[in-house]
Formats: C-alpha cells, sequence, structure tokens
C-alpha cells in the first residue's frame, strides 16, 4: 500500500497559497457580480475564473517539473504570471464598466491588502486538509474586503492581490534563471551526460586524438550533402573545437 507522508514541495509556497486565495476569491466574485446582465453567454465568467485557476495550476506543475526540467518550470511560471496580468486585466475592465474608482497605491486600503503577510503553514500527515485549512484560514484575512457586499473593493483588493502575487512570481521566476545559468537545464544536462560517456567510451577504445586540442575524437556521420553516410573522425568538444580527421 502507497502510503503519501508529506505535502508536494509548491504546497508550502506563499505563491501558491495566495493563487488558490485569488482563485477562490474570483469565483465568489463571479458568482456575486458577473450575472446574466452583462455576461450573457457566461464567457466573461468562465474567462476570469479559468484565469484564476491558471495562475495556481502552474505554479503547481512547474514546481513539480523542478527535478526534471528547470526550462520548463520557468516557462509554467511565466504562464502563471501572465494570467495574473490577465486576471488584474478582467478587474480593471469591470471597474471602468462600473465607473468605479481604483485605489491609488497609497490608499490605506490598498497598504493594508499588499502588507498582509501570510502565515505559514503547518502540514501534518493529513496535509491536504491541512492545506485546505490554511487557504481558508488566510483568505479569510482579506474578507473585510472581498465580502462587504462592494463590488468596487473586492474588485480593488483582487487588483492587489494580483499585483502581489505577480511580484512573487517574478522573484521564482528570477532564482529559477540563476538555477539554470548555473545547473543547466535537463536537455543540456542529459547531453553532456550522453558526450562524456561517449568520450569516455572513445578513450578506453583508442580513438585518435583531435590534431587542434589533443581530446579523444568520435566517430561521427555526415548527414547531407553529396558525401551523406559517409563517416569521419570529429572532436569530442566541438562546437568549441571544430577538428576533424578522415576515418
Amino acid at each position: 500500500m502507497i502510503k503519501f507522508t508529506s505535502a508536494p514541495s509548491y504546497f508550502w509556497l506563499n505563491a501558491w497559497v495566495l493563487a488558490n486565495i485569488i482563485e477562490l476569491a474570483t469565483q465568489r466574485f463571479c458568482d456575486r457580480f458577473i450575472d446574466y446582465k452583462i455576461d450573457p453567454g457566461h464567457r466573461l465568467y468562465d474567462q476570469m475564473t479559468q484565469a484564476a485557476r491558471s495562475i495556481r495550476a502552474n505554479i503547481a506543475e512547474g514546481s513539480g517539473r523542478h527535478e526534471t526540467s528547470l526550462e520548463t518550470e520557468m516557462r509554467l511560471t511565466d504562464v502563471a504570471r501572465a494570467s495574473s496580468h490577465e486576471l488584474m486585466g478582467d478587474f480593471i475592465n469591470y471597474m471602468m464598466r462600473h465607473s468605479l474608482s481604483a485605489w491609488p497605491s497609497d490608499d490605506r486600503r490598498f497598504l493594508s491588502v499588499i502588507n498582509i503577510q501570510l502565515e505559514k503553514p503547518q502540514y501534518g500527515s493529513n496535509f491536504i486538509s491541512d492545506a485546505m485549512t490554511h487557504i481558508s484560514r488566510q483568505l479569510a484575512r482579506f474578507d473585510c474586503f472581498l465580502m462587504n457586499g462592494d463590488a468596487g473593493v473586492a474588485a480593488n483588493c483582487l487588483v492587489a492581490l494580483c499585483l502581489k502575487v505577480n511580484a512573487m512570481l517574478t522573484s521564482m521566476l528570477a532564482a529559477q534563471l540563476r538555477d539554470f545559468k548555473s545547473q543547466g537545464g535537463f536537455a543540456e544536462n542529459l547531453t553532456q551526460e550522453r558526450l562524456d560517456a561517449r568520450r569516455t567510451v572513445a578513450t578506453v577504445e583508442g580513438a585518435p586524438q583531435c590534431p587542434q586540442c589533443g581530446k579523444p575524437m568520435l566517430r561521427r556521420t555526415i548527414q547531407r550533402g553529396t558525401r551523406q553516410g559517409h563517416q569521419f573522425w570529429g572532436c569530442s568538444d566541438y562546437p568549441k573545437c571544430n577538428g576533424t580527421k578522415s576515418s
């Protein structure tokens, strides 16, 4: 029997917790304020809730790819960030459509939302239930803005939350880029391992040394042109060294 004893790594990310808060708050907002009068085809409702879902889902999926592909992780983090911009645009459009005012950046309500720090989660063996409880508690800290019955206040709060999660994702992306530069991507590392293995085999089997740099050469096959299919010796350090030798 398979036992799951610890929460997935992304459960600990504040960005993922905040993304869940945004998704739940967006669903509530749409249930209350996006009705058939302004959205007869239900398309706006779907677009807003799907954009909110995309933030949360892509953070989780990107984190899940951390061990195998830093490049994919960065790409999914960037998708999550783009979705936060998309959702924020929808709330801005809603406020403009209904002649609602946006909070200035020095408004006490805006600053209050931005400055609320999420509490550190505590996960036990029942980590899914613990995560649901933690997210609900953090969401409740914004309820004075989200659930007071004023669409303008709720929309402004969600704009601030989108800006907040966007800043988190931008920091995450910068850190992922630093890791990628220092460690390389999965495909690059796999290629390097294959090349290292071929170099080892070439050395053991007595392959000739490169006339330019002295490193072992690898037998290669011409892929194009009139000599397609013919073999030759190429430096194992290509493309840094382009030494060749007739086979």
